[in-house]
């Protein structure tokens, strides 16, 4: 069972969209996929969830200690998920004066049974709080999601010494796993100037495969749907399934 956390401390760089569709992806290959809604805003949740389903038990409620996985687990068309709520926002406060509270995580995921599933992939927030440090306390993988635009970059060295500290005092098996492009467009020479960037920084932890701005992505959420549900032949959806077999095949 593979863990890997998908992570960027900027909002709107295509973290959601790639959690959600490279669980997606990996389901088309054949893989058992756990997806885990672990940002307050809940985008991913809001994104595979009808309104009309109501949700008794989150994320939240299993990061208490008062729910099992059982109780959360969602059976998605092809994957699982637990959801998130706004709940999860007081979070960060409710949680600061529990006993090793950047371990609650790691400790609800030690009920899974490893023979479920083959991934488990997690959204964090678009920070870098008690959550995802919960995130990174309970995996072996960090997936950073940077979008092709100029200041990508930017702010990052915060993200990585957070991955530093964890690997010296929380979790010594943490790799930072892989670098998602997103949002690129070939047109736009900035574009290929900062992947450029990105590859001169990360080397070959950065896929190969760079997900194009499509609008397919954008509009699939609004639809409760993943990009391969809403438009299998977009080249959202071209470029997800080529990222998950990647991934399926050692990234």
């Amino acid at each position: 069972m593979r863990t890997i956390a998908f992570t960027n401390q900027k909002g709107g760089v295509g973290k959601t969209t790639s959690t959600i569709n490279v669980g997606a992806g990996l389901a088309k290959l054949g893989k058992k996929v756990l997806l885990i809604d672990l940002d307050p805003q809940a985008n991913l949740t809001y994104s595979l969830r009808l309104h009309s389903q109501r949700l008794e038990k989150t994320i939240y409620q299993a990061l208490k200690g008062q729910a099992k996985v059982e109780d959360v687990v969602i059976h998605h068309k092809g994957f699982d998920y637990i959801a998130s709520s706004l709940e999860l926002s007081g979070a960060e406060l409710e949680l600061a004066n529990e006993p090793a509270r950047e371990s609650l995580l790691r400790d609800f995921l030690k009920q899974l049974n490893k023979k479920d599933y083959d991934y488990v992939l997690i959204d964090c927030p678009p920070n870098l709080g008690l959550l995802t440090l919960n995130a990174f306390t309970a995996v072996e993988d960090v997936f950073i999601v940077l979008q092709s635009e100029y200041l990508a970059l930017h702010g990052l060295s915060k993200l990585l010494d957070l991955i530093k500290v964890v690997q010296q005092r929380l979790n010594s098996n943490l790799e930072v796993g892989g670098i998602i492009c997103t949002l690129y467009d070939s047109r736009k020479n900035l574009n290929k100037e900062v992947v450029g960037h990105i590859k001169d920084y990360f080397g070959k932890k950065v896929f190969n495969t760079i997900i194009r701005d499509n609008v397919a992505l954008a509009e699939a959420p609004s639809h409760h749907k993943t990009i391969f549900e809403y438009d299998g032949s977009s080249s959202g959806a071209k470029d997800y399934l080529a990222l998950a077999k990647e991934i399926k095949n050692g990234h």
